[in-house]
């Protein structure tokens, strides 16, 4: 059982309901998701060397909304990542919107995702510049979720930010202890300028009068656990959607059946939806083409990698300091094996020949 099922068993006839309602974007995600690692996709023959048997591997569709794909960009991500980190103390900041501004930031997303991660970046440096707190710039990672473990809308921005600042003077400012800037003030800061730019850049979309002085929940707290961890965290959603096939217990004719871990108790509960219901919720969390989910500010920005690695230098003890360049280069790739004869477990299997890609649509690829 897996997302890709589902789409095959509900995929034709929600589009065939939907389809003159349905983003550009969500019907590609359907019919690749649908494609993926079959026939339709195009692949190669591989044949064993020993026995001779022949065997077909379909390529995968590489949609970033396909939990299947992507394992080996997300060990990627991770692990440059990690190579930039700094030997410091870290805190993850989130960074939520209230709920009555989630239909209205669903209908406009490319504009008000991409000012809610702005702002919320912006907040956190504002702050942290003011000399009562850090008195410098900070680096932010800013990640984008959209969804909750049962697949509601629920947009928010994660942030990995390193415990300290770079003064204006050269120097590193540590943050204090658990510490960062105030949590009341960032949400202050952070309400403050997401409306007052979604004023100017919208200014025909209404806001609710609820959301000005109500407040809005920002979490910061130090990463007990380690960067790594949320690093890791954060890597399972970059290159991927919002549910994995490991979460998907059943596909029947009429609905779908999948686990999810209860915020308060951690413990997995399961829910079971309608095949329409299921791919509407998973569909709405397709972002407009070319929107970036993952940002970097400040010195984590590309353009300051000279800063950051100076900063390693001088922030990492002597005792275990790194040369420079062993640190900025990549690890060396390890030599892909040759894989073994899944028919006799003897030969190994090598390339013979490519097979075409199709046309696909989810009509062809309807399981029925």
């Amino acid at each position: 059982m897996s997302v890709a099922t589902a789409v095959r068993r509900f995929g034709p006839a929600y589009a065939a309901r939907f389809g003159a309602a349905m983003p550009a974007g969500h019907r590609r995600a359907l019919d690749d998701l649908a494609a993926c690692r079959t026939a339709a996709m195009g692949g190669h023959v591989t044949q064993c060397d020993t026995c001779g048997a022949e065997h077909f591997v379909y390529h995968s569709c590489r949609h970033r909304q396909c939990p299947t794909c992507h394992g080996v960009s997300t060990r990627a991500w991770t692990a440059a990542r990690e190579r930039e980190l700094l030997p410091v103390p870290y805190f993850h900041v989130v960074f939520t919107l209230p709920a009555e501004l989630r239909p209205i930031v669903r209908a406009h997303q490319r504009v008000l995702l991409g000012t809610l991660m702005q702002t919320a970046a912006e907040a956190l440096q504002r702050l942290a510049a003011d000399a009562h707190y850090l008195g410098g710039t900070v680096g932010v990672l800013a990640v984008l979720h959209t969804w909750t473990r049962t697949l509601a809308y629920h947009p928010h921005v994660h942030c990995l930010v390193p415990g300290g600042a770079l003064a204006p003077d050269g120097t590193w400012r540590r943050a204090r202890g658990q510490y960062l800037v105030p949590v009341r003030a960032l949400s202050v800061g952070f309400r403050a300028r997401f409306l007052l730019r979604w004023k100017r850049l919208l200014p025909d979309v209404a806001i609710p009068a609820t959301v000005w002085k109500k407040p809005w929940v920002v979490y910061a707290k130090p990463t007990v656990q380690g960067a790594d961890c949320v690093l890791r965290y954060l890597a399972r959603y970059v290159h991927r959607a919002a549910i994995t096939d490991a979460r998907i217990l059943h596909v029947d004719r009429r609905a779908v059946t999948f686990r999810y871990a209860n915020a308060t108790t951690g413990s997995w509960r399961t829910m079971t939806l309608c095949g329409d219901e299921f791919l509407r919720r998973f569909l709405q969390h397709v972002l407009p083409r070319g929107f970036h989910k993952v940002r970097y500010y400040g010195f984590w920005r590309p353009q300051a990698a000279g800063i950051r690695e100076a900063l390693q230098e001088r922030l990492t003890p002597v005792s275990v300091s790194t040369p420079r360049t062993a640190r900025a280069e990549a690890p060396p790739a390890t030599l892909a094996l040759v894989p073994r004869c899944t028919q006799c477990g003897q030969g190994h299997l090598y390339r013979t020949r490519a097979l075409r890609r199709a046309s696909h649509t989810l009509a062809r690829l309807d399981p029925a």
